[in-house]
């Protein structure tokens, strides 16, 4: 989630001072971030859904060294691509895994249907249905952020084809809206996503996921995601993005994460605060959103047999915070399967 409020001159000041924040994106991208370059090599999945052509691209990556016969599959976030999965792909392949990254409908460089029916349980479908394509019978499930909510929702529909399930400061924890979050309506969705800039991608970003530190390989995922919305396709990536929050706020995992049956770890940076509808709920509801502190201790004792993995001090992206160590926790991880 972002925050649109116009900057004012002194505002603007402050934000030239993190550097590359300015309200347009350095470039302009494609409605499906036609012009990004990608770290490998880029394909798309062609398949019929809800009486309409639809492509998913995804990164297919293969082992670098000896294969070991196992695939990972690398879910992004709401504000994320497979592309942000850069430094997790690599490490990964270096190690002989075989890494599939799908930006899924509606992000990134995937179709942004005109209208289209958002359920977690249709995404985890489309999902499915790739790795059928790719000839993938049994993967470990990576998850971040929303990607997190997919993934467990994958679990729960595809266990026999869920070799292990990986959580990284997945959303959905807790239940915003049962906790006092105001519900937008999708039109409300929809208007505050066509405000979406670089300057107010950067500053939610700089406090959300890196903990007021900011480094400057950050600054091209701002460019991307800002590239995205100001692009040709301005209002089209707008109204998905607005579905798919939708989807999100109305659509809780949490009820369902004691039924997970696969091995599953989370991942956890704590001085996370991520949480959908925070920034309109009165004080003393948003004080009780959000605590990865809490949060993922919580689920660990939820989910059966759950493994939790903390990150002190990281926000909501430790992956992309700290990769040399988050590589490591998540190969050494692994290698327990």
């Amino acid at each position: 989630m972002f925050s649109f409020r116009k900057p004012l001159a002194l505002m603007c000041v402050s934000l030239a001072l993190l550097g590359s924040a300015s309200a347009s994106a350095a470039h302009v991208y494609g409605e499906q971030l036609e012009g990004f370059s990608y770290p490998y090599p880029l394909h798309h999945f062609s398949f019929a859904s809800q009486q309409q052509q639809l492509s998913m691209g995804y990164m297919d990556v293969p082992a670098e060294k000896s294969a070991n016969g196992q695939t990972v599959v690398l879910l992004h976030g709401k504000n994320f691509c497979g592309a942000t999965w850069d430094s997790t792909i690599k490490a990964l392949s270096q190690q002989g895994y075989r890494v599939i990254a799908p930006d899924q409908i509606g992000f990134c460089s995937s179709t942004k249907p005109a209208n289209y029916q958002y359920t977690f349980q249709q995404l985890a479908h489309n999902t499915h249905e790739l790795l059928q394509s790719l000839g993938v019978e049994n993967a470990t499930i990576v998850g971040h952020s929303t990607g997190g909510m997919l993934a467990v929702r994958y679990a729960l529909m595809y266990p026999q084809q869920t070799h292990k399930l990986v959580l990284v400061n997945p959303i959905g924890l807790e239940d915003w809206k049962a906790k006092g979050a105001p519900w937008r309506s999708v039109d409300q969705w929809y208007q505050r996503e066509l405000k979406l800039n670089a300057a107010g991608i950067k500053k939610y970003e700089l406090s959300t996921y890196y903990v007021g530190k900011w480094k400057p390989e950050y600054d091209q995922w701002v460019d991307m995601l800002a590239g995205l919305n100001s692009g040709p396709g301005h209002q089209r990536v707008a109204w998905n993005s607005a579905l798919i929050y939708d989807m999100i706020f109305t659509q809780p995992v949490y009820y369902e994460l004691k039924d997970i049956k696969v091995p599953t770890t989370l991942m956890i940076g704590t001085a996370d605060t991520t949480a959908i509808g925070s920034d309109i709920a009165p004080p003393a509801v948003k004080a009780k959103l959000g605590h990865y502190n809490v949060l993922g201790k919580q689920a660990a004792q939820l989910i059966p047999g759950a493994r939790l993995i903390e990150f002190p001090g990281m926000g909501h992206a430790p992956q992309m915070e700290d990769p040399a160590h988050f590589n490591q926790q998540l190969l050494n991880d692994l290698s327990r399967s």
